[in-house]
Parts: C-alpha cells; structure tokens; sequence
C-alpha cells in the first residue's frame, strides 16, 4: 500500500513538474520580442474585421501585402543600418533615381536586362557613397544621408528634366517589355501578386543573413558596442559600409519593381518614403540606438502599417486622419518598446 502512494506521489509531481515546463514556455514565448509586435497585429486585425466585412476578404488581404511590398523590401536594408548603429535617410530618393536610371535606359535603346544591372548598380553607388562618407569620411550618417536624399533626388529631376518617364511600345524597343512589367503588374495562379514574391524572397533572404551568417552576428556587435566590436576584431567600417550598400540595392530593386508595376517614373517618386520606412522599422522593435532588432519583427511591422491603413480605408477615415493614427501608432510604439527595456533592466 506505501508503495502504491509513493507511486502515485512520484507521478503528481511528475505531471506537476511537466505543467511548470509548459508554464514557463508559454511565459517565455511573450519575451521574444516579435511576439508582442504580432499581438498587436492580430488585435489590430480583429478591430477591422469586426468594423469593416471585407477586411478578411482574400483578395484585400493579398492587397494589403502588395500596398507594403516596396515599403518592406526597403525596410530590410533599413533595418541592417539601424541595427549597425547608423541610419539612412536618402533611401526615397534612391528609388526614385534608380526607378528613373533604369526607365531612361529602357527608352533609350538599352535591354530590359542591361537597364535592370544599370538601375541596380545606380541604387548601389548611392549606398557605397554613404558608407563610405560615413564611416571613412566620418560624417554623421543623418547628414551624410540627408544631403544625400537632395544630392540623388536632384539627380532624377535632371535627368528626367522633371518629367514623368512611360514604359509603352512606342519608347522601349526591347520585346521583353511585357514580362518586365509582369514583374510588378502579374500575379501567380492569377491570385497571389509578383510584387508580394518578392517581398518575401527578400525577407527570407534578409533573415538568413541576419541570422545565420556571419556578417549579422557581426552587424549586431558593432551596433551594440563598436569599440568592443573593434577590439574583437571586427572590421566596423565595412560592415557599415555593407549596410548602407544592401539598403541601396534594396531601394533600387523597390523602385525598378515600382517601375514595373506603374510603367511609369517621375523624379518626384518615393518624397516622404524614408519616413514610412523608418517607422516600420521602429513599429518592428528595432532600437535608434543600434545593436537590437530583427527582420522578422520589421516585416510584421511594415504589416502593421499596411493593415492600420487599409483598414482606415476601408473605414472611410480621412487622409488626414490616417495621417495622425499612423503618428500615434510610431509614438506607442516606441514608448512600449522603451518602457519594457526598462522593466528588463
């Protein structure tokens, strides 16, 4: 009989040793920092599908990640400049520039394929030219980028003589025209938009880079403390300059997949963009001060964006109005952020 209870006694604490376990890995689910960020897109998504019916249409919530694609793509780059302690404020202009560099070549005689590698190389000298004048040069990366959003952006109105740049029959000479625009305009199985591929090939690619290689664990270190990251033995300059260079091919495949998508370009394309990139990027968790952040939270966070604005949208609340929410939501977001670091410290 004493032997029956101890059993039944070992198996209590057995199961009870089990349900702590469980405890614990249900608490510590909520201190990863994506999870808190995905709640709050879920909440926000349940608002609108219980004030709009068609919010959880199928066809609105493939448009909802279309509307982000440009924004998220750039807001990968982004996020690797700010992780590794800097920032970059030219990344509209870029995409305008590289959006008219590769609308230009296509009107001018060039290939599809050659005005793509021309409009991509474009997007890389921007970010190569600040990298370098930011680290090197030792210039604040706010002001190197900053005279760098009006030093590109000026570049594109000359270029296209501040006027718009159209894709059609009668100025691009290459027959592949129309499968460069399925680029931005097609859709997989007639339902799932291209722009939204790439999208998710480039967050997928960013995460692996973030973390698995080398170069992340490096761009966190040198964010983090980058006089320990150079005491290590980590080469701060050139990972930086490998961020701002990403960010710059990032910005011009968004403006040549824009291009794709409109079959049109002006100069002017992408004013105000690097604020609505730089806000995803804190919406998804990563810090200003450099060393914390990850990809996967800035990809929710260029969500939580698309789906605040379709729903206000759908909502019939003003322009103006949206405007506002969306400042609100950058404010709350950062003030949460803050405020559970220092509940964790």
């Amino acid at each position: 009989m004493k032997m029956i209870d101890e059993g039944v006694e070992e198996k209590k604490e057995i199961s009870g040793m089990k349900r702590g376990l469980v405890f614990k890995k249900f608490i510590a689910l909520f201190k990863f920092r994506e999870t808190g960020i995905f709640t709050g897109l879920i909440l926000l998504s349940l608002i609108f599908a219980v004030t709009s019916p068609y919010f959880l249409g199928v066809n609105n919530l493939l448009n909802v990640v279309r509307q982000v694609s440009l924004l998220g793509i750039m807001a990968v780059g982004m996020t690797m400049v700010i992780i590794s302690g800097e920032i970059d404020l030219s990344v509209g202009a870029s995409y305008a520039f590289s959006a008219v560099i590769t609308g230009l070549a296509m009107t001018n005689g060039f290939t599809i394929g050659s005005s793509i590698i021309v409009g991509m190389l474009a997007g890389l000298v921007v970010g190569i030219v600040n990298g370098i004048l930011a680290t090197y040069g030792r210039i604040p990366s706010l002001i190197v980028t900053l005279g760098m959003l009006s030093v590109v952006r000026g570049a594109a109105l000359i270029l296209s003589r501040g006027l718009p740049i159209s894709l059609s029959g009668r100025t691009v000479i290459d027959p592949n025209l129309d499968k460069f625009l399925f680029i931005g305009q097609g859709k997989i199985f007639d339902t799932i938009p291209m722009m939204s591929i790439f999208l998710l090939a480039i967050v997928i690619i960013g995460y692996i880079i973030f973390n698995k290689t080398i170069y992340g664990c490096h761009m966190r270190a040198v964010g983090g403390n980058q006089i320990a990251a150079r005491v290590s033995g980590i080469n701060v300059k050139i990972i930086k300059v490998m961020a701002f260079s990403i960010t710059g091919l990032l910005c011009a495949l968004a403006g040549i997949v824009s291009l794709a998508f409109l079959a049109n370009v002006t100069g002017t394309t992408g004013t105000g963009l690097e604020l609505q990139v730089i806000a995803a990027v804190i919406i998804g968790g990563t810090t200003l001060k450099g060393g914390e952040g990850t990809i996967l939270g800035t990809f929710i966070g260029v969500l939580i964006i698309g789906v605040l604005r379709n729903g206000l949208v759908l909502l019939g609340i003003s322009p103006f109005w949206q405007m506002l929410l969306v400042g609100l939501v950058i404010i709350g977001a950062v003030g949460i952020d803050m405020w559970t670091r220092r509940e964790t410290t």
